[in-house]
């Protein structure tokens, strides 16, 4: 990054704690693939400064320790009350997701992949991948033929084909998009993944059979959990931010990696 570009990080402040441009710049390459990752950047260093002071004052942290998972986890065990999902949560939760509870369910699938890339610039990849995806939607017989032209995958060479995928063979983002429905044929919408932007087409489907929900429960409880602990944090740093005197970052909704 050159001198001039580390001018243009201003430096934010959360209670009167500088936080820098330097050390925004350095935790901005952790955030190189987000549309801002300055941003994003001042937006993680905030909730980190935001929960560091919190741990201080509550005498969970002393003031010149550094915050790690250990301090976090004290401090959000202390302020932060998650409440256990219900077995009514859980069941109901298993009757409005059917397809998300089967077994030996099948999908063969196509895709082509536009790849994110360390230097790649995330804005164009995906703006490439709409005017694709746009145009096979018109032209939906030029598949196979742009996957091996186009697509980033191994697949490439075989049209974009995946032969059949069942659930667990793929990164969650992706077995959504694929299992988490009935469509056939191509997906009108791009879907992202740690790898980049897919294209997806769904040529045929084996339904598979039902997972009783007394099997399911277990999985469901633990899922339910996590989002209601992730929502509870949110709430707990957007109450955070409110009582603080933040300069130079925009929380929005306190997204950040100690949120995730």
């Amino acid at each position: 990054m050159t001198d001039t570009t580390m001018a243009a990080i201003a430096p934010a402040s959360v209670n009167g704690v500088a936080i820098g441009a330097e050390a925004i710049r350095e935790e901005s390459l952790l955030y190189r693939d987000d549309a801002d990752a300055i941003a994003s950047a001042r937006r993680a260093l905030a909730i980190r400064e935001l929960l560091r002071q919190r741990a201080v004052a509550l005498g969970i942290a002393d003031a010149g320790t550094e915050l790690d998972d250990a301090v976090v986890d004290a401090l959000i065990g202390r302020e932060v009350s998650v409440p256990e999902p219900t077995e009514s949560d859980c069941r109901r939760y298993y009757d409005g997701h059917p397809a998300r509870f089967r077994r030996n369910e099948i999908v063969y699938a196509s895709h082509i992949l536009f790849a994110v890339t360390g230097g790649g610039a995330l804005a164009a990849l995906r703006h490439q991948a709409e005017q694709t995806l746009r145009r096979l939607l018109a032209e939906p017989e030029a598949f196979e033929a742009t996957a091996r032209e186009m697509s980033n995958c191994p697949s490439a060479g075989v049209g974009g084909s995946l032969g059949q995928l069942l659930r667990g063979d793929s990164v969650p983002e992706f077995e959504r998009a694929v299992f988490d429905g009935e469509a056939i044929g191509l997906l009108p919408g791009l879907v992202r993944t740690r790898f980049g932007f897919h294209i997806v087409r769904v040529e045929r489907r084996v339904p598979g059979e039902a997972v009783p929900f007394d099997e399911a429960r277990a999985e469901i409880a633990r899922f339910l959990g996590e989002r209601v602990r992730h929502k509870a944090i949110q709430q707990y740093i957007a109450i955070l931010a409110a009582q603080a005197s933040i300069v130079g970052v925009a929380l929005g909704e306190a997204n950040g990696p100690l949120v995730q």
